[in-house]
């Protein structure tokens, strides 16, 4: 009886400001009396959701999930989810509440709104969107995010992720592990399958395509921090063995001052402390040794055609060593008759050669630098040049307890040490012990048969330059990525533009 009365409120929304506003809050108010008129109720607060008046805007926007019934509810949702591109913030906030509040209604319901929106709307809504979901999901209570509704985001986010930009991507990585139902060891190996899939470890791998070098690591990144004793990185510490390292010198990036392939080197040690049983062991194996002695030269002494020619300093790269002899130390356990059976003597001595060498050059540097942070503490301890020598220090004693372990007869792979990028656990403090003591955790006596005096002429680094000597060594080089994230991950084809209410 009251429908003609309705109809005039609904008509409102062509009238002057104050009529709006009053359409704006009487509108929802009566909506649920008039289920024939719904669309026509719908389509009227769309309009005033439009309006050129910022205050009606916000009215109507606020009232919004009060159309939020039963069918009605997944259309909301689209609603506000294309409601996201606004830029006044007081305007945007409403819309987030508003669609917090439907959650609380059918979680299920405002998932789909917003899930369509993020495979067929606008860029703009696409990335408000998924931004929503990467920030506002952890907010909400247990009782709105169930098993169904986790498991719902999960095969939503499967359809997303076959075309996502690099960005989006390590977005949904963000939303997809911080869900309850994932946190299992089934759940974050579901998560790094996800992720191999995505970095398409089947691919031939191209080293000079700055595009495909990122997405490598980007999703390897991804990949880190899921790897435990119980979910293997064998996938990707294989794929890296087998297309990347024999490709480091080639490699190329979009971002502007990045050691790529310290990147990588860093990335490998990361991942093969948790590598399962390997295929191809003994060739993966090989070809991270050969990678070594790229950078573990011979004395200039004992060098032979001409490498190392003269009495020419060899450049020691220690970063790139700590990762190349750590990610061997783990990978030789598996087999640790490696060094012993595979190689032939003659390669073993020259290794051995090397490895000595390499070890005089430590001592020497480990002393320069102990001397040179001695009793300096706390703020002393923080400018750049300081902290670049502690991690100097971090890195030259974990190749000196490396070398150790591999001077023993048979080698042995028992040390632990911690990365120098990564927080040092109380565990090590005995081993850091042991590498004060300068004198026995040399190698060999042998090390020290040649004069002292011309090993400190050739490792006497000039100051001031520890930073070219030793690599890089700031770990945050990692948010270099973020800006080049998104190149060449797809284009997401083309989607349709314009609102569809």
């Amino acid at each position: 009886q009251h429908k003609d009365a309705y109809q005039v409120i609904l008509d409102g929304v062509k009238g002057g400001a104050k009529e709006k506003r009053l359409a704006a809050q009487f509108i929802p108010k009566f909506f649920k009396h008039f289920p024939e008129l719904a669309d026509s109720a719908i389509n009227a607060q769309l309009d005033l959701c439009e309006d050129e008046d910022v205050s009606i805007r916000r009215q109507a926007i606020k009232e919004l999930p009060q159309f939020a019934t039963g069918d009605n509810l997944p259309r909301v949702a689209d609603i506000l989810t294309q409601l996201l591109q606004s830029d006044d913030s007081a305007e945007f906030n409403l819309v987030n509440n508003a669609l917090l509040s439907i959650f609380k209604m059918d979680a299920k319901g405002t998932l789909g709104g917003l899930f369509s929106q993020i495979l067929q709307g606008e860029d703009i809504v696409r990335e408000r969107a998924i931004k929503f979901l990467s920030t506002k999901l952890k907010t909400l209570p247990e009782e709105v995010m169930t098993k169904e509704v986790e498991e719902f985001i999960l095969t939503e986010s499967k359809k997303v992720l076959e075309d996502v930009t690099g960005e989006e991507f390590v977005l949904f990585m963000k939303i997809l592990s911080g869900l309850k139902s994932l946190q299992t060891v089934n759940g974050r190996q579901q998560l790094v399958e996800l992720v191999a899939e995505q970095a398409d470890l089947e691919q031939t791998f191209n080293p000079s395509d700055p595009d495909c070098v990122d997405r490598l690591l980007q999703c390897t990144r991804q990949a880190v921090p899921l790897f435990s004793k119980n979910v293997h990185s064998t996938k990707f510490v294989t794929y890296f063995c087998e297309h990347v390292l024999p490709n480091l010198a080639a490699l190329t990036t979009p971002v502007e001052g990045l050691d790529i392939q310290l990147e990588v080197l860093k990335l490998l040690a990361e991942m093969s402390s948790f590598c399962g049983d390997m295929e191809k062991l003994e060739s993966n194996l090989k070809k991270l040794f050969d990678k070594l002695l790229e950078y573990m030269p011979l004395p200039p002494e004992e060098a032979e055609n001409g490498e190392n020619a003269g009495n020419e300093e060899p450049k020691l790269q220690f970063s790139y060593v700590e990762c190349l002899l750590y990610s061997f130390h783990q990978l030789g356990r598996k087999l640790p008759d490696f060094l012993t059976g595979k190689l032939n003597a003659e390669k073993l001595k020259d290794f051995k050669i090397r490895l000595q060498y390499f070890a005089r050059g430590l001592q020497v540097y480990i002393r320069q630098l102990r001397l040179a942070l001695q009793g300096k503490t706390g703020e002393a301890l923080k400018t750049e040049e300081n902290k670049i020598k502690v991690v100097a220090l971090k890195i030259t004693n974990n190749i000196n307890v490396l070398i150790k372990d591999l001077f023993h007869i048979p080698p042995s792979y028992k040390s632990t040490v911690t990365l120098s990028w990564k927080p040092v656990q109380k565990a090590d403090a005995s081993q850091k012990r042991a590498s004060e003591d300068t004198t026995s955790s040399s190698p060999p006596k042998k090390a020290s048969a040649g004069p002292k005096r011309d090993a400190r002429q050739i490792y006497n680094p000039p100051s001031g330059k520890y930073s070219s000597n030793l690599g890089s060594f700031s770990y945050e080089q990692r948010g270099g990525f973020r800006g080049g994230r998104g190149r060449g991950w797809g284009g997401r084809g083309n989607r349709s533009r314009g609102r569809i209410y």
